[in-house]
């Protein structure tokens, strides 16, 4: 199989730099049209220019690929409806989304202004909010879409000193869940890349030997998998120097109280068994949970279900 995007459009946030151009490169040389979207600040969303993405327009036409700049601020839902807009109308529709514009405002909790920490929530997930929203109906009356949100390690697993970062990072999860359901009937596929890269976010923070391997081209490659035709759909796909793997989030089978058992201690001194792997699933939606506890509590009280098959 090759992977190619003939006759498709793709809108790619911050791709002015790093990971972003690499993404924009790499869907206009297999035949993607790209809007390279980015504002041109710095890493922490300050000083805009638009000299970045005309300069990946350029690269892109220099080498016989379709491109038009776009200096839209994400977090802005007006100019992204305006961004959208400008692509349909030059290309008449838009089928793949990358949200990969961020910014950084690093500091420990204790120290972090709140406005740091809703400055990045509002790049990061509300960006991601409101370029996923300017394109839903579009790709909802196309009955195709591939969308794919960054997600990090930071928002995965934690990092010191990057709350507000890790927030908005596990916040895109979230966001790909509900809209994978929603999705689901118009062909609209979501996932989630949690990249490692060389670029300006990480090369203060990584040592030179670590970041010689971290390629933002090997990342690309992830990338270009999840947006393609025969793309999954709620995958958490991590990428980095050439390793790639997936993140699951399971849930454990757990344990049933009796009502009259329902206290903190037992609970604690039944901590190995909520910790037990065996049984552990993944969950499709919200109301399985709610279903998986029902239904314990329910057989152990000998209660029928109306309506539940329970």
């Amino acid at each position: 199989m090759t992977v190619r995007f003939d006759g498709r459009v793709a809108i790619i946030t911050g791709a002015g730099n790093g990971l972003g151009r690499s993404h924009a490169l790499g869907l206009a040389a297999r035949g993607a049209k790209v809007v390279v979207n980015d504002l041109g600040s710095a890493v922490d969303g300050n000083d805009g220019s638009r000299d970045a993405a005309d300069l990946v327009v350029e690269e892109i036409r220099s080498l016989g690929g379709e491109a038009m700049a776009s200096s839209a601020n994400v977090a802005d839902y007006a100019q992204v409806q305006a961004m959208v807009s400008k692509a349909r109308k030059k290309w008449g529709r838009v089928d793949i989304l990358v949200n990969n514009a961020g910014i950084l405002r690093d500091k420990s909790f204790s120290k972090m202004d709140v406005e740091d920490f809703k400055a990045v929530v509002d790049v990061h997930l509300m960006g991601s909010a409101n370029c996923t929203r300017a394109v839903w109906e579009t790709m909802r009356e196309q009955q195709y879409g591939r969308i794919v949100m960054t997600s990090s390690s930071s928002g995965l697993y934690g990092n010191f000193g990057q709350a507000n970062y890790g927030a908005a990072k596990m916040g895109v999860v979230g966001l790909m869940n509900a809209l994978h359901l929603e999705g689901a009937r118009y062909g609209i596929h979501i996932n989630t890349l949690s990249p490692t890269a060389a670029t300006r976010m990480t090369e203060d923070l990584v040592p030179r030997a670590c970041l010689d391997l971290m390629t933002v081209e090997s990342v690309t490659a992830g990338l270009l998998y999840l947006v393609q035709d025969q793309a999954p759909s709620r995958l958490i796909l991590c990428a980095g120097a050439g390793g790639y793997a997936v993140t699951r989030i399971y849930e454990t089978n757990g344990i049933y109280l009796a009502p009259d058992e329902q206290t903190p201690e037992n609970i604690a001194s039944n901590l190995s068994k909520l910790l037990d792997s065996r049984d552990q699933a993944m969950l499709q939606d919200a109301q399985g949970q709610t279903m998986k506890f029902v239904t314990q509590a329910a057989k152990a009280l000998g209660v029928t279900l109306e309506g539940t098959g329970a």
